[in-house]
């Protein structure tokens, strides 16, 4: 199985108009923010000191994650490819077997999730070290590679749900497209999460970059937050809950329960990920 991981990112690294189209996602929100939305939210939020290393943060944690969905969309399209050219008949032939084969497609996508993921930040994080003088904290480390892990493997999950309904190259094109801009949009990146309408807002809490854009939000900004905020717990709360930091149902929810609903997204997908698989299998 080691051999088709690694022929499948290859593959991925090779085609290099698909490496930069998988990131395409992730570059226009990045030059959206430079562009347009710094300085009109920044103007909502005026009277923070640090405002801009703030924002900076913010605009990395919904950037990571809209990397994390887009790149594993492209990588798992191989799987798709291999089906329309009948290449996967071949390789169910091996000894590998059709579990082993279908594995390969979603480890080598979590792969280079979690990849570009790494290069993505360390390309913003020096950026903004330079015009912004954001810097960076080596104690969320640990906690920011655990978070990409989990964006990398969600992500992958729940594309290839969607992948293993489309057996053409074409609509899969088409597809990537769309989600490769409504992604922006889904994480807060575009559009704060606060300042949408409240359908808007119910349809954002239903997907699972919701949640991850939190995640990263939380670990990236906090230390910075509990300075800015230390005499105004109140306007903190304001400033997650519109800048989409914490997730609010019936209240916002904790660090911790962020984290356990990932989890439990992760094993929902994974599930039916698995139910998918068995029923190909069963009438391939």
């Amino acid at each position: 199985m080691f051999s088709l991981v690694k022929r499948n990112l290859m593959l991925y690294l090779r085609n290099r108009s698909g490496v930069f189209f998988s990131l395409f996602g992730a570059m226009i929100s990045f030059v959206l923010y430079l562009v347009f939305l710094k300085q009109s939210i920044k103007s909502g939020w005026a009277g923070l000191p640090d405002a801009s290393q703030l924002l900076d943060n913010w605009l990395i944690a919904g950037t990571l994650t809209i990397t994390g969905i887009t790149t594993s969309l492209t990588a798992l399209s191989q799987m798709v490819k291999d089906e329309e050219q009948k290449i996967d008949l071949d390789l169910r032939l091996t000894d590998i077997g059709p579990v082993a084969v279908r594995s390969s497609y979603l480890i080598a996508a979590a792969t280079i999730a979690f990849l570009m993921q790494v290069i993505v930040y360390l390309v913003m994080a020096t950026y903004f070290g330079f015009t912004d003088s954001l810097a960076f904290s080596w104690t969320i480390l640990p906690e920011l590679l655990l978070i990409m892990v989990l964006s990398a493997l969600l992500a992958t999950a729940v594309n290839a749900i969607i992948v293993g309904m489309i057996h053409s190259v074409d609509s899969l094109s088409k597809l990537a497209s769309l989600i490769g801009t409504a992604s922006g949009f889904l994480v807060g990146t575009y559009v704060p999460l606060g300042t949408l309408p409240d359908m808007a807002q119910f349809v954002m809490k239903l997907t699972p970059g919701t949640y991850l854009a939190a995640l990263y939000r939380q670990t990236l900004m906090t230390p910075k937050l509990t300075d800015v905020f230390a005499k105004a717990p109140a306007q903190l709360t304001d400033f997650e809950k519109m800048m989409g930091v914490k997730i609010e149902w019936t209240a916002l929810l904790s660090h911790g329960a962020t984290y356990w609903l990932v989890i439990v997204l992760l094993v929902i997908t994974a599930g039916i990920l698995t139910i998918q698989s068995l029923k190909k299998r069963r009438f391939a």
